[in-house]
C-alpha cells in the first residue's frame, strides 16, 4: 500500500481531529478510502457477507447524537478504574438499553455465551454492542465463548434417578439399556479408555463421587465413596484422566467458523487439556480466516487440572493471547482449598507473560436473586482484583438474573474501593516481571517510572497490534494507558487489558489514498514518510486530544508520558519517549511556542 505525501504521519497514529466521530482504517475498506472514511464497519464482511455484522447492520448515529466517554459526568469514576469487567449477555441483557445501562455502569467487554440461543440472536446481540460503541466512540470489546464437550451419564428407567448408597458398586457401561441403581451407560467411550483403577469419577458437578475399581474394553466398576442420587443425564468431570477428545465438539466448529465471520474479537475455549488444544483452534481459525480479515484473540479456560502438569500451564499460556480462570468445573475437579492458589498461579503467569487474565463464575452469585451481594463475595471479587487480574466476570448474574445493572455497578464499587487502597499498589508491585534486554522493554519501563516521578495524568502508547500497550499494562503503571491504534479490532481487544483505555483514530485524517488494488499487510505495513518534527509534533498533538476527549486531562498542564517507534508502521517498535503538556508539545510550564 503506498500512502500519499500528503498523509506523512504514520498508519499506526491515523490522527484524530477532533469531535468525538471514531472513523477508523480497517484492510476490508482500504479500497474505497478515496469516497471517504467508513465508521466502525467490520474486516469481515468479505469473508463472511451472508452472516458478518457490517456497517449496514449498525446504523449511523447522527453527529449531534454522538457523546464521548469524558462527557458522562454522572459516570466519570467508571473511566478510571484499571480492572476491567467482562458482563454476559442473557435475557435478562438482550435490549440495546440494557447493553447501554451495562457499559455505562462499567461493563468494557461483553460476553456471548454459544451454549444457549442461537446464533442468530448472538449476531443481534453483537449489532446492539456495535450502536453503543458507535453512540459512545469507546471500543467494546466481544468474547464469544465456546461451549466445549459435555460428559454426561445415560439416562434411567425410574424418571426421578436412583439414589446410590455409600460402598456399593456401581457398573459404567456403553449398553444403551436404560440404567438402574447397579449401572448405568456412559456413552463415552474415552472416559472408559483413559481411566485406570483408584482414578477418581464426579458426576453432578461432585455430588457423587465414584472410585474405579475395576475396568474392562467397554465399561468400569466404580465404588460409590460420596453417595447422592443419580438422574438422567448429569454431568460427568474426570479430575484424574487425559481424555483423548478434542475440546470442540462439531457444534462448537460451527460456532467458531460462525464467530469468525460476524468479527467477535475474542474466542474462549473451555475444556483445554493441554497445550495441543490450543493449537488445533488456532488451525482452525486460520481456516476460517479470509486473507483481509483481522484474527479474533484466543482465550483459553483453565478448568482442568492436567493444565497445571508440568509446564502445560506456561505453554498454554504462551500459545493464547488470554486466560480464563474458569473456577466452575476447576472447583469440581480440584479440591476447594486449592482452587484459591491455583487462581493466584494462573494469574502470576499470565503476568509475567503480559497475556490478560480474566477471574470468572460465581463472582457475585446471590445477586441473581437479591440487590447486593454477600460479604463473602464481595470479598472473593476484591481477592482477584488485589490478586492483579485483568478483568472479572459476571456470568449468570448479569445475563439471566434480577439486577444486571446493579451487579455490574457493585463490581465497579469494589473495584474502585480496592484500587484506591494503598494495600493494592504494594501486591501489585510483588511480583517480578521477566524483561528482555529490547528498546521497546526498556522504553515500556521507564514510561512507568517517568509517569509516577511527574506526576503525569497518563501513559499515550501508539501501536498497530497492541504489543506496546501490553507490555505497558504488564508495567502495572500508577497512571492509565491510552493506546491509540489505526485498527478498531486491536483496539477492541485492548479492552481486555488492565488499565488500558483504546481509542481509535479517524480516517481520511492528513489525506490518506491508496490504490484500489491495494491492500493493508497487517503484518508488514507499508508506511512513507513520517518520521521529521513536523509530522511527529502532529503526533503528539493527537495525543492530546485524545486524552482530553477521554477525560484523562482537564488541565493544559496536566502531563502526558508518549511512547511511539520510529520508523512510523513498524509492529513492535517502541524507541522514542516524550513528556508534553495536555495544551500540546509546542507548550511548556504555561509558555507556548508560536511558530512563523
Amino acid at each position: 500500500m503506498k500512502i500519499s505525501p500528503a498523509c506523512t504521519n504514520l498508519i499506526s497514529v491515523l490522527a484524530i481531529i477532533g469531535g468525538s466521530s471514531v472513523d477508523c482504517f480497517s484492510p476490508s475498506i482500504i479500497r474505497s478510502l478515496r469516497t471517504g472514511p467508513s465508521a466502525l464497519a467490520s474486516t469481515t464482511a468479505d469473508a463472511a457477507a451472508a452472516v458478518s455484522v457490517t456497517q449496514e447492520d449498525v446504523p449511523s448515529v447522527p453527529l449531534e447524537q454522538r457523546t464521548s466517554v469524558a462527557a458522562i459526568p454522572k459516570f466519570a469514576q467508571r473511566w478510571r478504574k484499571r480492572t476491567k469487567q467482562l458482563a454476559t449477555l442473557g435475557p435478562a441483557s438482550s435490549s440495546f438499553e440494557m447493553i447501554e445501562t451495562l457499559f455505562l455502569a462499567g461493563a468494557d467487554i461483553f460476553r456471548l455465551n454459544f451454549s444457549h440461543g442461537s446464533q442468530e440472536q448472538k449476531k443481534e446481540l453483537l449489532t446492539m454492542i456495535r450502536q453503543v460503541e458507535e453512540k459512545y466512540s469507546h471500543p467494546i470489546a466481544v468474547l464469544g465463548d465456546l461451549q466445549g464437550p459435555k460428559l454426561r451419564v445415560g439416562e434411567f428407567s425410574n424418571p426421578n434417578g436412583e439414589m446410590l448408597e455409600k460402598g456399593q458398586i456401581l457398573r459404567l457401561d456403553l449398553d444403551e439399556a436404560l440404567g438402574d441403581s447397579t449401572r448405568v451407560m456412559l456413552p463415552h467411550p474415552e472416559i472408559i479408555a483413559a481411566s485406570e483403577v483408584e482414578h477418581v469419577l464426579l458426576v453432578d458437578d461432585g455430588k457423587v463421587k465414584l472410585t474405579v475399581v475395576g475396568k474392562g474394553d467397554k465399561y468400569l466398576e466404580c465404588r460409590v465413596d460420596v453417595p447422592g442420587k443419580i438422574s438422567n443425564r448429569k454431568g460427568v468431570n474426570t479430575p484424574d484422566s487425559v481424555l483423548d477428545i478434542s475440546p470442540l465438539t462439531p457444534k462448537d466448529r460451527s460456532d467458531l467458523e460462525y464467530m469468525v465471520g460476524i468479527g467477535v474479537d475474542w474466542v474462549a475455549l473451555s475444556f483445554v487439556q493441554q497445550p495441543a488444544d490450543i493449537e488445533e483452534i488456532h488451525e482452525l481459525i486460520d481456516s476460517h480466516l479470509a486473507d483481509d480479515a483481522f484474527r479474533p484473540a484466543v482465550m483459553a479456560k483453565i478448568e482442568k487440572p492436567s493444565c497445571f502438569e508440568g509446564d502445560n500451564l506456561e505453554k498454554i499460556v504462551d500459545l493464547c493471547d488470554g486466560i480464563m480462570v474458569a473456577r466452575g468445573d476447576l472447583g469440581v475437579e480440584c479440591a476447594p482449598e486449592d482452587v484459591p492458589l491455583l487462581q493466584k498461579q494462573i494469574i502470576d503467569e499470565c503476568r509475567r507473560s503480559g497475556k490478560p487474565v480474566v477471574v470468572a463464575t460465581q463472582m457475585l452469585e446471590s445477586m441473581i436473586e437479591s440487590p447486593t451481594p454477600t460479604r463473602a463475595e464481595a470479598s472473593d471479587v476484591a481477592t482477584a482484583i488485589y490478586d492483579g487480574a485483568d478483568a472479572i466476570m459476571l456470568s449468570a448474574e448479569s445475563a439471566a438474573g434480577k439486577f444486571p445493572e446493579e451487579s455490574v455497578a457493585m463490581q465497579q464499587r469494589i473495584i474502585n474501593r480496592v484500587e484506591g487502597d494503598t494495600h493494592y499498589r504494594s501486591y501489585l508491585n510483588q511480583l517480578s516481571m521477566t524483561k528482555t534486554e529490547s528498546a521497546a522493554d526498556a522504553i515500556t519501563t521507564a514510561a512507568r517510572q517517568i509517569a509516577q516521578t511527574t506526576k503525569a495524568k497518563g501513559i499515550v502508547c501508539f501501536t498497530l497490534q497492541g504489543s506496546t500497550v501490553l507490555r505497558a499494562s504488564q508495567e502495572r503503571p500508577t497512571v492509565p494507558i491510552l493506546g491509540i491504534t489505526p485498527f478498531k479490532e486491536t483496539a477492541r481487544q485492548l479492552a481486555m487489558s488492565w488499565g488500558v483505555y483504546p481509542d481509535l483514530p479517524r480516517s481520511g485524517s492528513f489525506g490518506f489514498t491508496a490504490d484500489e488494488e491495494d491492500f493493508f499487510n497487517y503484518e508488514n505495513p507499508a508506511v512513507e514518510g513520517g518520521e521529521n518534527d513536523s509530522d511527529f509534533d502532529v503526533v503528539l498533538k493527537n495525543a492530546c486530544r485524545a486524552a482530553l476527549r477521554k477525560g484523562l486531562v482537564n488541565d493544559p498542564n496536566d502531563l502526558l508520558v508518549v511512547t511511539a517507534g520510529l520508523p512510523f508502521g513498524t509492529p513492535g517498535a517502541a524507541n522514542i519517549i516524550r513528556i508534553l503538556p495536555a495544551a500540546g508539545p509546542s507548550c511548556w510550564d504555561g509558555l507556548c511556542r508560536v511558530d512563523e
